[in-house]
């Protein structure tokens, strides 16, 4: 049984990883998060920030700790583009749940180096939305977001 990213009777991959206790090849750590190279990497120096503590989703993570995870995957993209690997470009990825491809249930930010001619796409079947559609979902957001402000 699967609960928040955790199979019942084993820990979480990524609280292991960050905790020291199961292999990762580091390339960063302090005190709020662990950078490491993803074991399935869509391109190679497909990079992973981590936090150390476990939180699920965007959700559930708090803003201090968001900023610093973003910071961080920004210092992230500038090494991979200064590095020897020679990419040409950064894609920066977050999947928020299992419908949005989240695979490992702990927040982590993909910084995935871009090569020419290496193979990955992005190719969203996109279509215009009408005007009156797009206030629609813009007043929604904003309940919403009044709601979450108080």
């Amino acid at each position: 049984m699967e609960q928040n990213g955790v199979t019942s009777g084993s820990a979480c991959l990524f609280c292991e990883i960050t905790a020291g206790r199961s292999d990762a090849s580091v390339v960063y750590e302090d005190d709020t998060v662990v950078v490491f190279m993803d074991r399935y990497p869509v391109t190679p120096g497909h990079l992973l920030v981590v936090p150390r503590r476990h939180v699920v989703g965007l959700e559930d993570i708090d803003e201090a700790t968001g900023e610093h995870v973003w910071a961080v995957g920004h210092r992230m993209a500038g090494a991979l583009r200064r590095s020897t690997l020679g990419c040409e470009g950064i894609n920066v990825l977050l999947c928020d749940g299992e419908v949005a491809f989240q695979t490992v249930f702990h927040f982590h930010l993909h910084i995935i180096p871009r090569y020419r001619d290496d193979g990955w796409t992005i190719e969203p079947d996109t279509q215009e939305r009408a005007r009156d559609l797009l206030d629609t979902d813009a007043a929604a957001i904003q309940e919403a977001l009044s709601a979450i402000q108080g």
